[in-house]
């Protein structure tokens, strides 16, 4: 796995690795759905210090109960801890249900890409045919110009550049109001979709959505700056309109059937509303909940189904999505994506300075589709090559190749920074010395 593709480079890779694919030995060897030896699993000893660190974590002060999973070839190590809610919650179990917010994001390039298989999107193809809201783009002169002082885009938004967050739209990370555009977005009413953090509430379809952001000027020139999070959203739309199917019906009958992804939705229906885990957020110095699971955001089907940040999840669901990319987009002998799709997906494609601007979300790490791709040797962090997202509400994932290693942490105690709490770094530092 290369650390750095760019945008010129995305087509010819998905191209040669489809060729390569086609070669006797290599498809003889994809047929089987396992392509690397089978690795030892956990040092016990280990195993039980990990634990004793996240049980540390399930207090007042942070959160009632985690849900926690390693898995390493056909090992599974799983640990789940305290209740489901304070005051009283039933106890955590390993299929309760929880939100994953920008975990989201990485199925959603999922889809993205089958469809790009299927030949009814194209990677470089301009979005003015299936998202003409998004044609003749305007762009304003600096970040911090008026809306109105603008030049004309040097050519059209590609479907590329909503995979790689270089579409020109998404979150600035600066204080509310700084610049003029900050005011716009917050004039339009959709700051919780794709401008900030998540609003699965927000009363607008993905259609209307699409109309109120066609009225900004881009932040950036297409392909040249990364902005965070909106692509998914513009990702999720154009997946519904090239295959004529709500998001979550072709999510339903391409990626959770297949999976066996049984609890994973854009809500949760009324008969599993007692295995969803309270959401707790910090306010003042003290743990509130942030959302009611009875009669909360997550209870009902929302208007618009956010391709960024809309999904709830358990760690099993999210395993076999995790395990499918690991084994080159195999599940159970079916071929969900080809290995040069997953290779696009968890390849970098961002430049330093791309990777710079974006620090202080990516904390070092490059950007692929859907998720960060670790670049760089770090003391006590993954391994270069590893792939994977967390979620705002409080939920990590990460998967190392090099050691066939899934790192899967689940609690609803909402990040109050981009860098997340520290139980999510600990549990994969534990994690790497756990192995056998």
């Amino acid at each position: 796995m290369r650390p750095d593709v760019h945008l010129q480079d995305d087509r010819q890779l998905i191209d040669r690795r489809t060729l390569l694919a086609r070669g006797v030995g290599l498809a003889a060897l994809i047929a089987t759905g396992c392509t690397r030896g089978e690795p030892r699993g956990f040092a016990g000893d280990a195993l039980r210090q990990l634990r004793v660190r996240l049980e540390r974590h399930v207090e007042p002060s942070f959160a009632p109960g985690v849900v926690g999973l390693l898995a390493r070839g056909s090992v599974v190590e799983t640990f789940v801890l305290g209740r489901l809610a304070f005051n009283g919650g039933a106890d955590m179990r390993r299929d309760t249900i929880f939100r994953i917010a920008s975990m989201t994001k990485a199925i959603t390039a999922t889809a993205v890409m089958m469809l790009i298989e299927d030949g009814k999107v194209g990677l470089d193809e301009p979005v003015d045919r299936l998202l003409p809201e998004l044609a003749d783009r305007r762009v304003l002169r600096r970040l911090d110009a008026e809306v109105d002082d603008t030049v004309p885009a040097k050519r059209p938004l590609r479907v590329a550049d909503l995979l790689t967050y270089r579409c020109g739209l998404g979150m600035i990370v600066a204080p509310p109001g700084r610049y003029p555009i900050q005011k716009a977005i917050a004039d339009l009413g959709i700051n919780g979709v794709g401008f900030g953090p998540p609003d699965p509430a927000l009363p607008l379809n993905g259609d209307r959505w699409m109309q109120k952001i066609s009225s900004l000027p881009l932040f950036a020139q297409p392909g040249e700056d990364w902005f965070y999070t909106a692509g998914s959203n513009i990702q999720g739309v154009l997946v519904e309109r090239a295959s004529g199917q709500p998001l979550s019906r072709f999510f339903e009958e391409r990626i959770f059937g297949p999976l066996a992804m049984k609890d994973t939705a854009f809500f949760v229906p009324p008969n599993k509303i007692g295995h969803v885990a309270h959401p707790y957020r910090t306010q003042n110095g003290a743990l509130v909940v942030s959302d009611e699971p009875t009669t909360g955001k997550f209870s009902r089907p929302p208007a618009f189904e956010q391709g960024d940040a809309g999904l709830v999840s358990t760690v099993d669901d999210y395993l076999a999505f995790a395990r499918m990319l690991l084994a080159d987009g195999r599940h159970r002998g079916q071929s969900l994506l080809t290995p040069a799709s997953v290779e696009a997906m968890t390849t970098n494609h961002l430049t330093a300075a791309q990777r710079a601007g974006g620090e202080i979300i990516l904390r070092g790490r490059g950007w692929g589709y859907g998720m960060s791709v670790v670049t760089d040797t770090v003391a006590g962090q993954p391994a270069v090559g590893s792939f994977g997202w967390n979620g705002g509400y409080g939920t990590s994932w990460i998967s190392d190749p090099s050691r066939d290693l899934t790192m899967i942490l689940l609690t609803q105690h909402e990040f109050s920074s981009p860098s997340g709490d520290p139980i999510h770094q600990e549990f994969q530092s534990d994690a790497y010395r756990a192995l056998g």
